[in-house]
């Protein structure tokens, strides 16, 4: 919604801002010119990027404009599952809470949190690290540096649509400079034809220049900002986990190491204490009563 009411804002300040000053909307009405431009860029964007990172720039620009981040419901889930195999881990033999992390769509523990299995990727995540444990010959210094790495991956994974987004946005305005050329080329066929010919024909080849750099700087650089802020937002997931297991493996206690996966959550976003600890410590066992 806050992407369609700046668009709304933006476009109502360009074209009345023009209209104020004696111009004609319809003179920017140069579909030709949209076409060269708008194909341009997309043909460039498909040869920069493989298909994989093409579709998922896709599905990022969806996220972008449903504001697709966690919820503090997202938040609470996240530090339930931990604390729920956290608990078991301190409390249960081996093979009860293996069979948690190596089927987990059919554990009942990361059943009761439908968020977080539902994200495949971050459930992968918990049960790669949790079964690390489980097998006990790696050091909290060894995983932490391998949960460092991997997030490094995720992260860089999920900011290829941000990059691919940014360098369409960078290409704009030269590729808008392209199409204003080919129309001063088709003016020059025009040179004996009458001035406000000639002058119509001008005016349309300068908007191909508008539309570049609005295109870049007031639609495509803000979407890829925004896909950037949804993309880190979702990856917070991931040090929340690390935090927490760490925690865990150098000796505290479940609802002491959430404690240190709920620290790094952004202060807008943050649960509080009471919330984490309805949700984490009361809530499972209802559930798997």
């Amino acid at each position: 919604m806050g992407i369609l009411i700046g668009f709304v804002v933006t476009l109502g300040c360009v074209l009345g801002g023009f209209m104020a000053m004696g111009g004609h909307v319809e003179v920017l009405v140069q579909p030709w010119e949209v076409v060269i431009i708008v194909g341009a860029a997309f043909g460039t964007f498909l040869v920069a990027n493989p298909m994989k990172v093409v579709k998922d720039t896709g599905k990022a620009t969806l996220e972008a404009f449903k504001q697709a981040v966690p919820t503090e419901k997202v938040y609470l889930e996240t530090l339930g599952v931990l604390h729920s195999l956290m608990r078991e881990l301190k409390t249960k033999p081996r093979n009860e809470v293996e069979a948690h992390v190596d089927n987990p769509k059919e554990s009942a523990i990361f059943q009761s949190f439908p968020t977080v299995l539902k994200n495949e990727t971050l459930t992968s995540f918990i049960c790669d690290y949790c079964r690390l444990i489980i097998i006990g010959n790696a050091r909290s210094h060894e995983i932490e540096a391998l949960m460092d790495e991997e997030i490094q991956t995720i992260r860089a994974d999920s900011l290829k649509p941000y990059h691919a987004m940014t360098a369409v946005g960078d290409g704009f305005p030269a590729i808008g400079i392209v199409a204003a050329v080919l129309g001063v080329v088709k003016a020059m066929g025009a040179l004996d034809q009458s001035p406000e010919i000639l002058g119509g024909l001008i005016g349309a080849a300068l908007v191909g220049t508008f539309l570049g750099i609005f295109l870049s700087y007031c639609v495509c650089a803000p979407i890829a900002t925004k896909i950037k802020v949804v993309r880190e937002k979702n990856n917070r997931l991931f040090v929340i986990v690390k935090q927490s297991l760490i925690a865990y493996m150098n000796g505290s206690l479940p609802q002491v190491a959430i404690e240190f996966g709920r620290k790094t959550i952004s202060t807008y976003e943050r649960p509080s204490i009471d919330a984490v600890e309805q949700s984490t410590l009361n809530m499972p066992e209802k559930k798997a009563a």
